[in-house]
């Protein structure tokens, strides 16, 4: 009788050992995460620029070639992927078709700014047509209002920057007297613009 109530005993402890390994395993086991239809990361993403030099205003157009999306940048729906996505853009990829102006906009703008070897910032889309992006430049970080629109899986939004908002007058100054003689239009002034149209798109 004694050696079948040990035998029992020695089962049963046996039960509990593999029901709590058994257990351990399912708590320990990840659900699997699913991919999200619209990625910032893997669309195809442009941001164009065009400043102004001269009296007249004429236009200077280029682009930066790179952007890293640092956090966010994914979701259901492209506004989703699009809300609350945080980037930096390398202000070293910066492009304008003209290696001399590339060089003096890297050395004499951007290169007498603080800390801004990158400029950084976090899109908020408020309404199904405004947003703003809370932009870092020279140390400062300042709301960039902009208009956008979602049509055919691309997001493009467009804003005009001032470049006093982010405390950058010394900059554009900088710019002008590198550029002094190219920025002089017919009546002899020489002109960089506080003003910058921003256009971003980002096709899914």
């Amino acid at each position: 009788m004694k050696k079948v109530f040990v035998l029992f005993a020695v089962f049963t402890i046996s039960l509990l050992v593999i029901s709590c390994k058994s257990e351990n395993k399912k708590e320990t086991k990840q659900p699997e995460k699913k991919a999200l239809a619209f990625s910032l990361k893997n669309a195809q993403n442009s941001i164009n620029w065009t400043a102004y030099k001269t009296t007249e205003k004429i236009p200077v157009k280029g682009e930066f070639k790179k952007v890293t999306i640092t956090a966010g940048g994914e979701g259901a729906t492209i506004k989703e992927a699009v809300n609350g996505a945080e980037f930096s853009i390398p202000v070293s990829s910066i492009f304008t078709n003209e290696a001399s102006r590339d060089s003096k906009l890297k050395e004499f703008f951007f290169g007498i700014m603080e800390n801004t070897s990158l400029l950084t910032g976090k899109l908020v889309l408020e309404n199904d047509a405004t947003g703003y992006a809370d932009i870092t430049m020279n140390g400062v970080t300042h709301k960039l209002p902009f208009a956008y629109t979602i049509s055919e899986n691309e997001f493009k939004l467009e804003a005009t920057m001032k470049i006093s908002d982010w405390k950058a007058e010394k900059a554009l100054q900088s710019l002008n007297e590198a550029c002094k003689d190219l920025h002089k239009g017919a009546d002899g002034v020489s002109k960089t613009w506080d003003e910058v149209a921003i256009t971003i798109s980002s096709k899914f």
